[in-house]
């Protein structure tokens, strides 16, 4: 950045004394760069420069904080959105009106005090004009102090309405986890897959275009609960894929514009660093402090306009800085709900059902996940699996059964000929689901259920249920004339001497039929 000589030496002699004037000086030299250089190694003092300091009004002190804070330097319209614009004027209307004395914002009180400049610089988009300290004047200022201090949290701690309802984290990841993955391995084509799920095990390295890795997966599923947490957390603190803004479920976003997702999380993550150990801490003032302070956290440059983000419910484009709030404040948020649901924070509501209003960090989840499950198996089939229990034997476990909703913490599972089947195609056989249930049962599954497996293994499937569409008469008379009219090649197996089978779909075939042979027949439900 330019130092303080080379700043004044743009400005005219006029801008120059008002400068001085302002700092308690008066200027000896009348031609311009003489003046600078006068006025220059004037402020370069450190005790008038801490006695300005001191009379700056707080809105201009506050400004002149965060652009030390910043390096001395920061894009210009963000810095004019959250601390005003200098008024261009040339220098006869400047002397006439004197904005000096009545300064319409603080950027304008630190440009005409010498702490504020303005330029173009280089930078990945092109020349931007940015605001600047002159770099001489900011080693100054840091020397002094002058910056705002680090690693002060944002907001304020949440109030007792706001963390009325606590909604505490879990590990229930990883038991998502173990089951996405087995439904994959499955080819469960009707499986519901989680898109936030499925991105960060692509980040973990365990799945590979949509398909199980398998060491990688064997050795997460092996894994302690908080070894396999640690694993996920670490894959998301490092990914430059996983974009909790183009994740987030209310917009969509399009076009070829790129942001930084790993570089924007890491700010957030020191932002909530910050924040007292486990103190619940009020979301929306945590969101509008970022918006107060660092409203541009991950847009390169102020960039509001090139990003094309719609919203999902009307196709409402939401470009420009008015929609900071339905963009980057609820960004903000998908990152403190990622937080919770890698088991890192905990949550808090108004009431039960209400969107999260507080948060904190919570313990290490290995502390929490040291419950012992089991498994139970019932002579019917039905094997109900722990979600505490070894994550890897429910994964192999699931391969042979049907699956059913989990209720709890319990996961449930049925044995029928048709999962057996179908495991068999992937080369597993029923005695290896026994030789497990006999294992991690300690013996103890039901005698019914060791026959129907050993059974099914020698045998395959012996009993079949169908459902079937059957015709009724009340004379065999009535099944002969049918079978020898053209309706005759839908009947199928004859159950008695007024009973017959009917072929699927057939129904309107037969009832005209019979029809034709002068019989109205009805459909019973």
């Amino acid at each position: 950045m330019p130092d303080l000589y080379h700043t004044f030496l743009k400005y005219d002699i006029g801008h120059l004394r008002i400068v001085a004037g302002l700092w308690g000086l008066e200027l000896e030299s009348n031609d311009g760069d003489s003046a600078a250089e006068e006025l220059a190694s004037a402020l370069l003092d450190p005790e008038p420069v801490h006695e300005t300091m001191e009379v700056l009004p707080p809105d201009a002190s506050a400004a002149l904080k965060s652009l030390a804070s910043s390096n001395g330097k920061m894009e210009w319209s963000s810095f004019a959105r959250r601390f005003g614009e200098i008024r261009e004027m040339g220098a006869g209307k400047r002397d006439r009106e004197r904005p000096h004395l009545k300064p319409i914002s603080a950027a304008e009180t630190l440009f005409y005090r010498g702490f504020l400049a303005k330029a173009f610089f280089d930078t990945d988009k092109g020349a931007q004009e940015f605001a600047y300290i002159p770099e001489d004047l900011l080693d100054l200022l840091k020397l002094g102090g002058f910056e705002e201090k680090k690693g002060e949290p944002l907001g304020r701690p949440a109030t007792p309405v706001e963390k009325a309802f606590e909604i505490p984290a879990s590990d229930h990841i990883l038991d998502d986890a173990t089951t996405l993955l087995a439904a994959l391995r499955l080819g469960k084509s009707d499986w519901k897959s989680d898109l936030q799920l499925t991105t960060l095990l692509t980040a973990a390295g365990l799945l590979k275009k949509d398909a199980p890795q398998a060491e990688k997966v064997k050795a997460f599923l092996e894994a302690s609960r908080a070894d396999a947490l640690n694993l996920l957390i670490e894959a998301w603190k490092s990914s430059q894929t996983f974009d909790e803004l183009r994740l987030i479920p209310s917009l969509a976003c399009e076009g070829e514009w790129k942001n930084q997702p790993q570089v924007t999380r890491e700010f957030l993550m020191d932002l909530v660093n910050a924040i007292p150990q486990n103190k619940w801490w009020s979301i929306p003032a945590f969101v509008r402090a970022i918006k107060e302070k660092y409203p541009d956290f991950q847009r390169p440059a102020g960039d509001y306009d090139s990003w094309f983000i719609k919203r999902q419910s009307d196709g409402q484009y939401l470009r420009g800085f008015a929609y900071w709030d339905q963009v980057d404040g609820t960004l903000v948020k998908q990152f403190i709900h990622t937080l919770h649901w890698l088991g890192m924070a905990d949550l808090a509501s108004p009431e039960e059902g209400k969107e999260a209003a507080a948060f904190r960090m919570a313990e290490s989840m290995g502390q929490k996940s040291k419950v012992e499950g089991k498994i139970v198996v019932t002579s019917n089939g039905k094997v109900t699996v722990s979600r505490f229990f070894s994550r890897a034997v429910r994964y192999q476990i699931s391969r042979f059964c049907e699956w059913e909703e989990p209720k709890a913490d319990d996961y449930q599972y049925q044995v029928t000929a048709h999962s057996l089947a179908h495991a068999k195609e992937q080369g597993l056989q029923a005695s290896q689901l026994l030789a497990l249930l006999v294992k991690y049962t300690n013996s103890t599954v039901p005698p019914a259920l060791v026959k129907a497996l050993k059974q099914w293994e020698s045998h395959g499937t012996e009993a079949r249920v169908k459902s079937l569409l059957v015709l009724r008469v009340t004379r065999p008379e009535i099944v002969e004339e049918l079978r020898r009219s053209k309706a005759g090649k839908f009947l199928g197996e004859v159950l008695s001497p007024t009973a017959v089978t009917i072929k699927s779909g057939a129904e309107s075939k037969v009832l005209a039929a019979l029809a034709e042979m002068g019989l109205l027949a009805e459909i019973e439900s």
